[in-house]
């Protein structure tokens, strides 16, 4: 059998989700510049990825309605979340187990009926924003802040992280942010998601998988510690050339850097500087800016490495005043979209994914018991 490593190049399904074509990211056939341009809301990405289709005015306004009615959380949550903060847990593994848990204290969720579904991915969706901003909170000694019905998804969350309402360019920059991370082709989060779906599992169990894969460095990880190298190089006494080439040294990833799928630019990654070099100007961080362009500009000149959505998400999420350490939950929070429309699709494909292996180790090995072993001197001793 032909072995392709991490299934490169291989094509394991069909979708009308998302797609790269010509290293443009499309979503349900919609350019991502595009839908950036016209300022789309992130409730109109979730419901063109679980839909396929843009939403009438109506449409919006009741699908919206709907999440906003689902994003508080109930008290049995918190104190979960509560118990976590006194771990040493990472952020992802306490979303990871708070997510399992609605699940659990959802009386629906194993029904499999459109409706059921629709509240499920609905809970799901409405409910991620403020799980992330009541432990963001919980673990600082703070009470949790009540999503409000009248603020939009980004809105709502840099509210419920802070308790007053966010500057107008925060809430635009979360927002686009949110839209740029909707989904992505196969990823790894997508296509654990999907195998998990393939055998018709639970939401939940599928959301909890992906988040699981999502946690990784390699993955959602990277963005988290793209700013730990920032930090480090601002800190240090080595400049930008000094670290980088140290780091490469010693086979170091450089995290932020490379796709398995773009070999000339993320076509995510523009959106995203634009973003960085507003926000550092505006809240008066451009050091971090002119770091981040420093690191690009080596890496691309001396080793044709590319950033990809990861690089520059990381000055974006630090000049909202979100910890570093959350930076993965907020790529989870608009990844979760994605994955709900890749589990509807998966379901509908009613088709079990699973794939071979090429084993590798010995054969034909000959199993002896011990009264042979003994008889044979095998075992004197």
């Amino acid at each position: 059998m032909e072995v392709h490593k991490g299934l490169d190049g291989v094509v394991v399904s069909e979708t009308k989700i998302s797609s790269i074509v010509e290293n443009q990211l499309l979503f349900a056939g919609y350019n991502i510049d595009d839908l950036v341009a016209e300022n789309v809301q992130f409730e109109e990405v979730i419901y063109l990825l679980w839909y396929l289709k843009i939403p009438a005015a109506h449409e919006l306004e009741v699908f919206k309605r709907d999440l906003a009615a689902a994003m508080p959380i109930s008290d049995t949550i918190i104190t979960c979340l509560k118990i976590q903060t006194r771990q040493n847990l990472h952020p992802m593994s306490v979303l990871r187990s708070t997510i399992s848990l609605l699940g659990v204290f959802d009386p629906q969720a194993e029904a499999t009926d459109e409706q059921s579904a629709y509240q499920q991915s609905i809970a799901l969706q409405a409910k991620m924003p403020t799980i992330i901003a009541a432990y963001a909170r919980l673990r600082k000694g703070l009470d949790p802040i009540a999503p409000r019905a009248d603020l939009s998804m980004a809105a709502n969350f840099l509210y419920m992280l802070t308790g007053a309402e966010a500057d107008p360019l925060f809430v635009a920059a979360m927002n686009q942010a949110l839209v740029l991370h909707a989904d992505h082709d196969l990823n790894a989060s997508t296509f654990t998601a999907r195998v998990c779906a393939s055998t018709l599992s639970d939401i939940y169990s599928c959301i909890t998988g992906a988040i699981g894969s999502l946690k990784g460095p390699l993955h959602g990880g990277a963005n988290e510690r793209v700013f730990d190298m920032l930090r480090e190089i601002d800190s240090g006494d080595l400049d930008v050339e000094e670290y980088l080439n140290q780091k490469l040294d010693r086979k170091e990833k450089v995290m932020g850097f490379g796709h398995r799928v773009y070999k000339t630019e993320d076509p995510r990654k523009k959106h995203l500087k634009k973003l960085a070099k507003e926000l550092t100007s505006y809240t008066q961080k451009e050091q971090w800016y002119f770091l981040s362009c420093q690191v690009e500009q080596y890496l691309k000149e001396k080793k044709g490495l590319i950033p990809n959505v990861d690089f520059y998400s990381a000055t974006v999420y630090h000049c909202l005043a979100i910890d570093s350490d959350l930076f993965t939950l907020i790529f989870a929070m608009s990844r979760v979209s994605g994955w709900l429309g890749h589990i509807y699709e998966q379901k509908k494909e009613d088709c079990l994914i699973r794939p071979r292996s090429h084993y590798i180790g010995p054969k034909h090995l000959a199993y002896r018991t011990k009264n042979e072993e003994l008889r044979s001197g095998g075992m004197e001793g």
